[in-house]
C-alpha cells in the first residue's frame, strides 16, 4: 500500500485497483472509510472500468463479438503499477495486455492519479487510446464511508446535502440489476437526503442526471461532514449493502444496462467515446470537514 501524508490526513492506495483504501484524519482520528469487512461488502472504494454496473449477460458487444465483462468492469481487480510518486501524489497505471485484449478489445493506458492537498484527495482518472480506432467505455468511482463517522451516534443521524435544491429522479433496477425504463422521483427537505437503512432496500439509488455537483454528508449531532465535488460526471449513485455501517457516494460516467437484450457496446447509454491518440481525462474531489 502506498500512503500521501500531510499533517491533516493520511491515506492509503493498494496497488490492486489502485484503490484508494483510507482515509484517515490526523486531527480527530478517525478513519472515514470503510475497511473492507468481506461479510458485508469486500471493496473500500473501487475504480470503475471499463463498465458502471451489469452487463447482458455478463457480456459486452464489440464490433458483433461477445466478450465477458464482468460487473464494473475489470480494473477494480487489476494490478496498477505505481508510475509516478511524491509524499502528496501517485500515478497508478493499468496498460492494455493480452488479459485485457482477451475481454475488451481496445489498446489503452487508464492511469489513476490522487493528489493529496490540506483536507483534500483528488482522484484524477486518465485514459489514453493507443488503438487505430476510437475506443467506447463507461467510468465511475464507488468511495464508501463509515456511518457513523465515530462510534458515537447512528446511521439515521445522518443525511447527504446536495447542493442544489432539486427534484431527483430515481431510475428503477429489475432483480438482475437492469435497467427497467421506470422512474420515480426523490424530493429533498431543503437540499437534505435522510439516511435509513430503508432506503437502500430495492438497490442503490441512480440518478442519471441531475444539477447538483457537490454533496456533503452530514450529522444532525456534529458540524464534521464529507464533501464529493464531481463537477465532470453526470450521473451520480448512492448506495449501501443492506443493513451495512457505510453509504457510498458515487460519481459515475456511464451506467448498467437496460434489461432486454445485448446491444453493440458503441450504443450503450451513457457509453463515452475516446478517438484514436486522444486522450480523456475527468476528476473528483473528497473532503474530510
Amino acid at each position: 500500500m502506498y500512503i500521501l501524508d500531510n499533517e491533516f490526513l493520511s491515506v492509503g492506495i493498494q496497488h490492486k485497483g489502485a484503490e484508494l483504501s483510507s482515509l484517515f484524519n490526523k486531527i480527530n482520528g478517525l478513519e472515514y472509510l470503510w475497511q473492507a469487512e468481506p461479510p458485508v461488502w469486500a471493496f473500500h472504494a473501487p475504480n470503475l472500468f471499463p463498465v458502471v454496473g451489469n452487463c447482458i449477460n455478463n457480456q459486452i458487444q464489440i464490433g458483433g463479438i461477445k466478450y465477458p465483462m464482468q460487473r464494473h468492469g475489470f480494473a477494480r481487480h487489476s494490478q496498477f503499477v505505481l508510475t509516478e510518486s511524491s509524499a502528496n501524489h501517485a500515478v497508478f497505471t493499468l496498460d492494455y495486455s493480452n488479459n485485457t485484449l482477451a475481454v475488451y478489445p481496445y489498446k489503452f493506458s487508464f492511469q489513476v492519479s490522487y493528489r493529496l492537498e490540506d483536507t483534500e484527495i483528488t482522484i484524477i482518472y486518465k485514459l489514453i487510446n493507443k488503438d487505430d480506432k476510437p475506443i467506447f467505455f463507461s467510468i465511475g468511482a464507488h468511495p464508501a464511508f463509515n456511518i457513523p463517522f465515530s462510534k458515537d451516534g447512528a446511521y439515521d443521524d445522518y443525511y447527504i446535502e446536495f447542493d442544489q435544491d432539486e427534484v431527483l429522479v430515481k431510475h428503477l433496477f429489475n432483480d438482475s440489476g437492469f435497467f427497467t425504463g421506470e422512474t420515480e422521483q426523490v424530493y429533498l427537505e431543503n437540499r437534505r437526503l435522510n439516511l435509513s437503512k430503508d432506503l437502500f432496500r430495492d438497490g442503490a439509488l441512480v440518478f442519471k442526471e441531475l444539477i447538483s455537483k457537490e454533496v456533503l454528508i452530514r450529522n444532525h449531532q456534529s458540524p464534521n461532514f464529507v464533501s464529493v465535488s464531481y463537477e465532470e460526471f453526470n450521473s451520480l449513485g448512492i448506495w449501501a449493502a443492506p443493513d451495512a455501517p457505510f453509504v457510498c457516494i458515487e460519481p459515475w460516467l456511464g451506467y448498467a444496462d437496460n434489461a432486454g437484450e445485448l446491444k453493440e457496446f458503441s450504443e450503450k447509454d451513457g457509453i463515452q467515446k475516446l478517438e484514436t491518440s486522444k486522450v480523456f481525462e475527468c476528476s473528483f474531489t473528497i473532503g474530510i470537514n
